[in-house]
């Protein structure tokens, strides 16, 4: 269906509004852009006319956003985000016989995803990948992925979420750590420094509970938002850590930590591959989740 005129946003004229609202200014936007700052003036002009709103006023020296300009740039800076990206990803590929666009959680796609790509790639000789990193679902009708790598409940609209993994969480510490400070029992680990993750406060304790320790460590210790961060703590000997064996296995197998008590915890969730209903058919997107689902095979769900 073709958009009418009045719906049809020019890039050019868009980002001649970004450049105006960030600098405040149509004088610098046209220094930016190579621009006269009439063409700038002109631009902005025709952009408010299409749209039936004011989007700056005028004050003396500098142009200040209107409400309607406030709600219209951010929505401005993504759709330009989205067409650069477009046009490199078709540059990028412009020789490749086939590309993969994957949304993957951060963590998993650096210490888990990036190590084990070469072996995909191998096998699929002439194919790209484009790996960015998104920690939530998102709508993949307003950002252009094939596949997302997904941790929580297989729910995500519009898309088929293909179980991965469970997840299992020990705790861990730096052997510097264990030496200063020696445990027998888990309830030892209440007096020593714990590492938390900021988004999954209960974990300790549920991890306490299971070992029947009757303790609340919720309060006490340092806070991290991302388990890499916490990995790199526990490395430095800044605490005991629980973290996903997936995630640390190059830590234990060169023994820069080491698991303190074997007693691993299932979470909650769990890893899926999550493909958008447009693309079920898509297939690199499907040989890419088969893949998966084998390097999770060939080492078992608990580790993976």
């Amino acid at each position: 269906m073709t958009l009418p005129r009045k719906l049809t946003p020019d890039l050019t004229t868009l980002q001649s509004f970004e450049s105006a609202a960030r600098h405040g200014n149509f004088t610098r936007a046209a220094l930016e852009l190579h621009l006269t700052q009439s063409a700038i003036s002109r631009q902005i002009k025709d952009l408010e006319t299409q749209l039936g709103v004011l989007l700056f006023e005028r004050v003396r020296q500098r142009a200040i956003l209107s409400e309607a300009g406030k709600r219209l740039l951010p929505e401005a800076r993504r759709l330009l985000h989205q067409t650069e990206e477009m046009m490199i990803r078709a540059a990028s590929g412009a020789d490749a016989t086939a590309t993969l666009s994957i949304a993957t959680l951060p963590t998993f796609g650096s210490r888990w995803l990036t190590p084990r790509l070469p072996d995909f790639l191998s096998a699929h000789p002439g194919s790209l990948v484009d790996i960015a990193s998104r920690s939530e679902p998102f709508d993949f009708d307003q950002e252009s992925f094939d596949l997302a790598i997904h941790y929580g409940q297989p729910i995500w609209a519009r898309a088929t979420c293909t179980f991965l993994c469970d997840e299992k969480i020990v705790p861990v510490a730096s052997p510097t750590l264990l030496q200063a400070d020696p445990v027998r029992t888990p309830a030892d680990l209440m007096r020593g420094p714990l590492l938390h993750l900021a988004t999954r406060p209960r974990l300790w304790r549920q991890w306490f509970e299971l070992c029947n320790v009757d303790a609340d460590p919720s309060y006490r210790g340092n806070r991290f938002d991302q388990f890499s961060m916490i990995i790199e703590a526990a490395t430095m000997a800044m605490g005991f850590a629980l973290l996903p064996l997936y995630l640390i296995e190059q830590e234990l197998s060169a023994g820069r930590l080491q698991i303190v008590f074997d007693r691993p915890m299932s979470t909650e969730n769990s890893y899926y591959v999550v493909m958008p209903d447009g693309k079920r058919e898509h297939a690199l997107g499907v040989a890419f989740t088969t893949w998966l689902l084998s390097q999770v095979s060939n080492r078992g769900a608990t580790e993976s």
